[in-house]
């Protein structure tokens, strides 16, 4: 098993919560970013600024005989895990799933195209909480275990 972080966007107790989950359950995990992000790891790999580099790396490095779990903020990426048989979590823990995954891309173009017209304006993500950081870690350590014990 292998979990891969798209770590351009992703909170840095986020972080902390996959790299210490995984190391109770002996699983590596692989950062990857583009150059505009500082990330400090053993395992990171850091791609040009390109649009969509860091997807384009990730989906890339998916095997189909390894289970893997991405955790990313992007839909788009992970319909494009979830396409390849992988596993998508959100740094919320939303478990991306083939249920669901067509609703959150429907809903963020409708967003953007709202956006683009001028008739809403978006406010930024609230504040994380230990409480965010809680379901975080109790989503992805279900995940790895109903990998790990079918």
């Amino acid at each position: 098993m292998v979990i891969y972080v798209d770590a351009d966007a992703t909170p840095r107790q986020v972080l902390r919560v996959t790299r210490a989950l995984a190391a109770k359950y002996d699983i590596p995990v692989i950062t990857i970013s583009s150059i505009n992000h500082e990330i400090r790891g053993d395992h990171h790999i850091q791609v040009d600024a390109a649009s969509q580099a860091t997807d384009m790396k990730i989906i890339r490095r998916i095997e189909s005989s390894v289970p893997t779990i991405v955790i990313t903020q992007d839909y788009g990426l992970a319909a494009l895990v979830l396409a390849r048989k992988a596993f998508a979590i959100s740094p919320s823990g939303l478990l991306y799933t083939n249920e669901n995954i067509d609703q959150l891309l429907y809903e963020r173009a409708a967003s953007a195209k709202l956006r683009r017209g001028g008739k809403v304006r978006m406010r930024g993500p609230r504040p994380r909480t230990q409480e965010d950081d809680e379901k975080f870690a109790q989503e992805l350590r279900n995940l790895i275990e109903s990998l790990l014990h079918p």
